[in-house]
């Protein structure tokens, strides 16, 4: 009996048991199926899936746990992370979203959705990373995030978002600590209730249009690493206790109207800050020496500020420091010294890579130990510095440098030729300088040198031959000095060159013999030098060629067809040579053609008409010997053309029968003089509209002249098959001749009855 009951309770236990796991098992299914709905309805809001990545994954069959991008909790097989980034999927995102509540993770960055985001995603309540950057998102935040208490990642970089930002979600998200919200449109200014979130770590609201001042209770965040305030319309100072978080490791202000100067205690409180960028403000005052107790700072840009005074000295124990930017301040050399002793200091930055310290009125020498910067230094940059002398010989040591640029100083002497010890140098810039002697050979030894710009120095002699051993050169700028000789034909090897800048110099010789085709350069500027023989039709296969001066040479014979053929052409200045001949109507199909002038040359015949040439004026053809055409190019008009009359139209239909005609008049009158003087008793009356004299003949060209080339001024009439011109022959002698139109049929049968009128057979005398 006992054992009956243990039975019955273990079964009732076992039914209970059943009963439960049922119960469970529904609950189960009909959550699985309120995700997998959800996941088909954000699939069915795709309209672009270029990777088929959903088309071919995110079928029913099977469980929607092994779908791409979706992550399961393992108990529940609940959806707990969406993850499609960089998919290259366009839509919208589907509300059904906010049904995945035990989502975890949203990221959807990398995309192109479009719409506005979501109010849904505030039922999102488990949800702690929410990464929608980099799509096309717009509208304003929805408050319904605030909902979202477990937030802690909230990144909508790079969509069009607007609006201002909310006041008070960022504040009741106490667990968010990076906030990222730049480049979007958010305007406005920063709410204070931002700057209270003590677990605050992260701030980018960086390319937005933010306005106003920094909060001063932004000093309160004292566990704040990066914030990112760069590029909006920020103004005021900076609050002085920003400079108090020593937590800070990156400060990002660059890009605003800030004002006001650095506090003189700077850097004493910041010894983890690593970057700090307040370059394009309006900062002032001095640059405060204590800054030099960063001693983990690896990138400092005050540049395009107002600061003062002579740089720190201490910058020099920054020994982490890789990128230092100066440029485009008011700063000064030491007082007293003749050279930039800052540099000096600066070698014992021994991880700088770049330096810029440009435009800034230093005026000073460049020290003997500028050779001994940092053998990292890749780029220094020392433009408009009122630097003065010659360029030390020790410059060779700095090997790894790609960039140089000293332009627009002082700088005198010659380029010296331990440049060649600068293997890695590729863009070198000392334009603008008082250089003097001749381009080093040396310089062909910088294997990789791409840009080379020595323009507006006294640079002497010529272009060294050996240049052709810079197969990487882009850009030669050598425009305003003294070069003389020839250009070498090696010039003509570089085949990657792009820009080629020779102007104002004494270049001489032709470009006719040594000239090859560089495809793709596409500026070329020979203006200003002695370049004689004609221009090089090889000229027409540099098939990029926008830009081409060859003004103010000595240029001969005409300007060649191939010149029709530089499709990319937009500007053409061959003025000031001796070009001789007509211009090329190969230059009407150049519809690019912005500026054209072909002025003070010996070019003659009709200026055309087309393409390019309707937008033109007389500046373009001023000074030439015989150039004609429209009278808004002040040119006389030509002989074969009459503006405003249909001249040109009516000449081209009777030209044919011109010459025809024409000789048949003459023989029609010879006939009758010889008729008068066989009948003069008889036929009296005929002396008296014939003369009795011998006529000569008269040439097609002549009868032109006496017509004024068939003017209209000079018709007598018109009938149905042509007209009847007067004319008055070389030696004065007035005739009246009859120009038909043989494309008219009955032209021919016209004439013969015009004939018989006059009293004879055309077809007799032909044959007699």
């Amino acid at each position: 009996m006992l054992i009956m009951k243990r039975f019955y309770t273990v079964m009732s236990l076992v039914a209970v048991l059943l009963y439960m796991a049922s119960l469970s098992l529904a609950t189960t299914s009909s959550s699985n199926f309120t995700d997998l709905s959800a996941l088909l309805a954000f699939k069915s809001e795709i309209k672009t899936d270029p990777n088929n990545v959903l088309g071919s994954n995110w079928t029913e069959p099977g469980s929607f746990c092994n779908w791409v991008g979706v992550s399961c909790s393992h108990r529940r097989q609940r959806v707990t992370a969406l993850s499609l980034r960089g998919m290259d999927l366009q839509g919208t995102i589907s509300p059904y979203v906010g049904n995945l509540s035990f989502l975890v993770m949203l990221d959807l960055s990398n995309n192109s959705f479009y719409g506005h985001l979501i109010p849904e995603i505030g039922h999102l309540h488990r949800l702690k990373l929410l990464i929608l950057e980099d799509n096309l998102l717009e509208g304003v935040i929805p408050a319904s995030v605030y909902h979202c208490q477990t937030l802690q990642v909230i990144s909508l970089v790079h969509n069009k978002l607007r609006g201002v930002l909310p006041k008070y979600w960022l504040s009741n998200l106490t667990s968010l600590h990076t906030p990222y919200l730049g480049e979007n449109n958010f305007t406005g200014t920063i709410p204070p209730p931002l700057v209270n979130n003590s677990k605050l770590l992260r701030l980018g609201l960086e390319f937005n249009n933010l306005q106003g001042s920094i909060p001063d209770e932004i000093g309160n965040l004292k566990n704040w690493k990066v914030p990112s305030l760069l590029a909006n319309n920020l103004n005021g100072t900076i609050p002085s206790s920003i400079f108090n978080i020593s937590s800070l490791q990156t400060l990002a202000l660059q890009l605003n109207s800030l004002s006001g100067t650095l506090p003189s205690t700077f850097g004493l409180q910041l010894p983890n800050l690593g970057e700090l960028y307040l370059s394009k403000n309006q900062l002032s005052g001095s640059i405060p020496s204590y800054i030099s107790n960063c001693s983990q700072l690896t990138r400092l840009e005050l540049n395009y500020n107002q600061f003062i005074g002579p740089v720190p000295a201490g910058l020099g124990h920054l020994e982490n420091l890789q990128v230092l930017y100066l440029g485009a301040n008011q700063l000064e050399n030491q007082p007293g010294s003749l050279e930039l002793s800052f540099l000096t200091d600066l070698t014992r930055c021994r991880s700088l890579k770049s330096l810029d310290i440009g435009e800034n009125p230093f005026s000073g020498h460049l020290p003997d130990s500028f050779g001994n910067l940092s053998s990292s230094l890749q780029s220094f940059y020392a433009v408009l510095c009122n630097i003065k002398g010659p360029i030390p010989k020790e410059i060779g040591s700095l090997r790894n440098l790609t960039v140089l640029v000293l332009s627009d100083n002082n700088l005198s002497g010659p380029i010296p030729s331990t440049i060649k010890g600068m293997k890695s140098l590729q863009r070198l810039y000392l334009y603008g300088n008082q250089l003097e002697q001749s381009i080093p050979t040396e310089i062909c030894l910088l294997a990789n040198l791409g840009e080379m710009a020595l323009e507006n120095n006294n640079l002497s002699g010529p272009i060294p031959s050996c240049i052709e051993n810079l197969i990487h050169l882009q850009i030669i700028s050598l425009g305003s000095n003294s070069l003389s000789s020839s250009i070498p034909s090696s010039l003509w090897s570089l085949e990657n060159l792009l820009f080629l800048n020779l102007s104002v110099n004494s270049l001489e010789g032709n470009l006719y013999a040594n000239m090859r085709a560089l495809k793709m350069l596409q500026s070329m500027d020979l203006s200003g030098n002695r370049i004689s023989g004609k221009i090089s039709t090889i000229l027409g296969d540099f098939q990029s060629l926008s830009v081409l001066n060859l003004s103010k040479n000595s240029f001969s014979e005409v300007i060649p067809e191939q010149l029709g053929d530089l499709i990319t052409l937009d500007y053409l200045d061959l003025s000031h040579n001796n070009l001789s001949g007509e211009i090329p109507k190969s230059l009407v199909v150049l519809s690019h053609l912005h500026y054209l002038n072909l002025s003070c040359n010996k070019l003659s015949g009709e200026i055309p008409r087309q393409g390019p040439f309707a937008n033109f004026t007389a500046a373009s053809f001023v000074e030439n010997e015989a150039l004609c055409g429209q009278p808004i190019f002040q040119v006389p008009t030509c002989k074969n053309h009459s503006t405003g009359k249909p001249k040109a139209k009516f000449l081209m239909k009777f030209i044919l029968s011109v010459c025809a005609f024409t000789s048949i008049l003459i023989v029609v009158i010879l006939f009758m003089m010889r008729r008068q003087k066989n009948n003069v008793k008889t036929h009296n009356t005929i002396l008296d509209v014939v003369p009795t004299v011998e006529h000569r003949l008269i040439s097609y060209q002549e009868l032109r002249r006496a017509t004024n080339d068939f003017s209209e001024a000079n018709i007598l009439g018109v009938g149905s098959f042509g007209s009847v011109f007067k004319g008055i022959l070389s030696e004065g002698t007035l005739v009246s001749m009859k120009v038909l139109n043989l494309q008219l049929e009955g032209a021919f049968k016209s004439f013969d009855a015009e004939c018989k009128v006059l009293g004879f057979d055309i077809e007799i005398w032909l044959k007699s």
